[in-house]
């Protein structure tokens, strides 16, 4: 088995393993490194012995996710606000390398969000057996417990994600009249036609580290979240929509926004229950635009 043959042939799909997995794209590509690197320390016979490269790769990619959830989510009891997880900007271009990423429905930063609710051995658990069906002895092998632990962590870790209910991906056509009329209302400092566009659950979710201005709790309602924006858009003005250019986010038309005249920069995406915006997700952490905005223009694979 060539070394090389082995994660070339695999890296697109381990990489997004890596981030469903740990919710960073860089945790995500120095996971599939490391794999790289314990494969090509294998001795020949050690190497001849594995029969199936992908479940080998994918059982390293997890336990180094394991690992690096763990740290993250210690990190997270400091963190200031809520948390998104990286978000992956990409453009329309099918031949852009990151469009084969986030063309997985389950990269959208709502199914996203949801993953990030469940425990580290929940989420491995259930993303290494409902995703990728490897066997509750393969993820014991992961998470180091038994078959049977292995099955109670998928277990609960599907219940959380099926009672979240994370609504699927919108068509394309929907999410650009959405955001046209978002923008058209937000320009216009019409609040009435904001709400209208906004599901009565809808939610607004800032994830600044405390790096930049922004609110640091959820906002809940129709009402608040739109009042929220057109006060923003007031404060702001013309600096809010500087730099304004659509682009895709976890697969999903978005916008990026800012970085003028103290607006913050941001990248933000919306999610559609029943044509209408049930949830904003904003980054503006800007350690995390950075690497998404960089890997935007670049490779990943």
């Amino acid at each position: 088995m060539s070394i090389a043959t082995a994660i070339e042939e695999h890296r697109a799909y381990l990489v997004s393993v890596g981030y469903r997995m740990s919710g960073s794209l860089a945790d995500a590509e120095d996971a599939v490194q490391d794999a790289w690197l314990r494969l090509n320390r294998l001795s020949d016979a050690d190497r001849a012995e594995i029969k199936d490269p992908r479940a080998w790769l994918t059982t390293v990619v997890g336990r180094l996710c394991l690992d690096r959830l763990r740290s993250a989510s210690a990190r997270r009891e400091s963190y200031v606000g809520p948390w998104l997880p990286e978000p992956l900007v990409s453009t329309a271009n099918e031949d852009d390398p990151l469009a084969v990423l986030v063309r997985d429905e389950e990269v959208r930063m709502a199914a996203m969000v949801v993953l990030d609710q469940l425990t580290p051995p929940q989420r491995v658990a259930f993303v290494l057996h409902d995703a990728l069906a490897l066997t509750f002895e393969e993820i014991g092998q992961v998470l180091s417990c038994s078959a049977a632990t292995a099955r109670q962590h998928a277990s609960r870790g599907r219940r959380a994600v099926a009672a979240a209910q994370p609504p699927p991906r919108a068509a394309a056509a929907e999410q650009m009249r959405l955001l046209a009329a978002v923008a058209d209302a937000l320009s216009r400092g019409d609040t009435q036609s904001l709400v209208a566009l906004l599901h009565p659950d809808a939610v607004l979710v800032n994830d600044s580290g405390g790096m930049t201005p922004a609110a640091r709790r959820e906002v809940y309602g129709a009402d608040k979240v739109a009042r929220l924006l057109i006060g923003l858009s007031q404060r702001y003005g013309e600096n809010l929509v500087a730099g304004w250019a659509p682009v895709l986010v976890n697969g999903e038309q978005g916008w990026r926004s800012g970085g003028r005249g103290g607006a913050p920069e941001q990248v933000s995406v919306f999610s559609v229950r029943d044509g209408q915006i049930v949830a904003i997700y904003s980054v503006l952490n800007p350690a995390k635009l950075a690497a998404a905005l960089d890997r935007a223009g670049r490779p990943v694979f």
